[in-house]
């Protein structure tokens, strides 16, 4: 069991449900999420070791979802993973130089995903904004 907590930022209830059900049969504590607002307010009262975001949601989206994130001191170092159905050409650079920790499209492959889980699990936290280069990773 890794105890790690992830929160599922997710508006489709069948993508919900298969990536609540398999983090949890793998270990994991889940949270909850279908909007950006709610992924906010849930990562600011738990601060999860990582967070699987969707990028298309209602209201506001996955990356200004992040951007709230990385603006708020209490949430800023947690890894983030971008989850979308946007597979084209040049996307997982601007997902990343978005601040995304990393990217998988949509369809998700199951075993990849637990692979993605577990290594930025095991990473830890983001390095702090104007950390000494000692500090990082």
């Amino acid at each position: 069991m890794t105890g790690d907590r992830i929160l599922v930022v997710e508006d489709n209830e069948l993508n919900m449900k298969l990536f609540h059900d398999v983090l949890q049969a793998t270990g994991y504590t889940t949270l909850k999420a279908y909007t950006g607002e709610e992924a906010v307010e849930l990562a600011v009262s738990h601060v999860p070791t990582l967070v699987l975001m969707d990028v298309q949601l209602p209201g506001i989206d996955g990356v200004a979802t992040l951007a709230r994130l990385r603006d708020d001191e209490r949430t800023a170092s947690i890894r983030v993973l971008a989850l979308t159905a946007q597979a084209m050409h040049g996307d997982r650079t601007g997902f990343l130089d978005a601040g995304f920790d990393g990217y998988l499209s949509k369809p998700v492959d199951i075993a990849e995903l637990l692979r993605t889980v577990e290594e930025l699990c095991r990473r830890g936290k983001r390095p702090r904004r104007g950390a000494s280069l000692i500090d990082r990773e």
